[in-house]
């Protein structure tokens, strides 16, 4: 396993952190997690929506105050990297992590502070089971608010709410958790946005309630629509909603997309996997592995001998622009 760190391209035990790192001390950081899918067939990993990713790193970095020195592009091509160098021939996850690398202590200046960033990737298969639906219960902790930590950005220290979500929902004998906002409307998982059928209709939360705008959320909306001809409805959902639903899912880069069969004990639906959540996870799992051509767009290949119909990626290039010491 290989990171980028410090500007370098080096062995993921060999990337070493300061214990004054100021993100370290106050969660001054903000993070992607990106999938590489493993498609045995074209011998080839491709990067699920890479380019996306790094946008929204930059994004969440600048409510940070943190610069990052690459550009989103030069960034995919730094997580492809630091996949070929891994040699993986499987799932991979990607972090990209932009962080106050500052070796200061009681400093919260953030403006004035040295900023850095650090890719890496590592083995990882199915954060939660997608061939069965799961049990959720809904968490004493609320989502926090936007107007106290920015729920539009991945940030380290926020992260905070989402273990105390989890860790609560699996010491009760829960999978996941379902956190509301607070004024009590549904807003996310612990780590996945959530999705609701009723009579047909794809609904989920807007973005007003707190939840972040998730890139596996918006590709399966985009699947609803083009493959199924289903618009999603965006909108304030109540928990109650939740119980009488037909069918719910959950979506995130680690969750793909998760049926629930249970939400505080009450069945959904029938318990079972229902046919919409089958069938956009079926498109899904093939977009997301390159095995439908008509998504190929949001696949990045990682090595040098493309599948059929797939750009070249120049691994030379990305390694001198991102200022690789080999």
């Amino acid at each position: 396993m290989y990171a980028f760190y410090k500007n370098k391209y080096l062995p993921i035990a060999e990337a070493k952190m300061s214990i004054l790192t100021h993100a370290f001390h106050y969660g001054t950081g903000c993070f992607e997690g990106v999938r590489g899918n493993w498609n045995e067939d074209d011998g080839q990993v491709y990067i699920f929506r890479a380019l996306d990713h790094m946008e929204r790193l930059i994004n969440s970095a600048k409510i940070l105050r943190i610069k990052v020195r690459f550009t989103a592009e030069e960034m995919v091509n730094i997580a492809a990297e630091v996949v070929r160098r891994g040699n993986h021939k499987e799932d991979v996850y990607i972090r990209p992590l932009a962080y106050k690398s500052a070796e200061v202590v009681a400093n919260m200046k953030a403006h004035l502070l040295e900023d850095d960033v650090m890719v890496f990737a590592f083995p990882l298969g199915n954060y939660l089971d997608p061939n069965k639906g799961i049990h959720c219960g809904t968490s004493s902790w609320r989502r926090i608010d936007d107007l106290s930590i920015p729920a539009r950005a991945k940030i380290t220290g926020s992260y905070v709410n989402s273990v105390l979500a989890k860790t609560e929902a699996v010491e009760s004998g829960f999978e996941e958790a379902i956190m509301l906002n607070q004024d009590g409307h549904v807003s996310e998982g612990s780590g996945e946005n959530i999705f609701l059928v009723k009579n047909g209709k794809i609904i989920t939360p807007a973005p007003g309630d707190n939840i972040l705008i998730g890139i596996t959320r918006e590709s399966i909306m985009t699947l609803a629509k083009q493959e199924l001809g289903l618009d999603t409805i965006e909108r304030q959902v109540d928990r109650s909603e939740l119980y009488q639903a037909d069918e719910v899912f959950l979506t995130g880069t680690a969750a793909h997309l998760t049926p629930v069969a249970k939400i505080d004990h009450r069945a959904i639906g029938d318990g079972k996997i229902g046919p919409v959540t089958q069938r956009l996870q079926t498109l899904y799992f093939d977009a997301m592995r390159g095995k439908n051509k008509k998504y190929m767009h949001w696949c990045h290949p990682v090595y040098d001998k493309p599948a059929k119909g797939v750009a070249r990626t120049n691994g030379a290039a990305a390694a001198a622009r991102a200022g690789d010491r080999r």
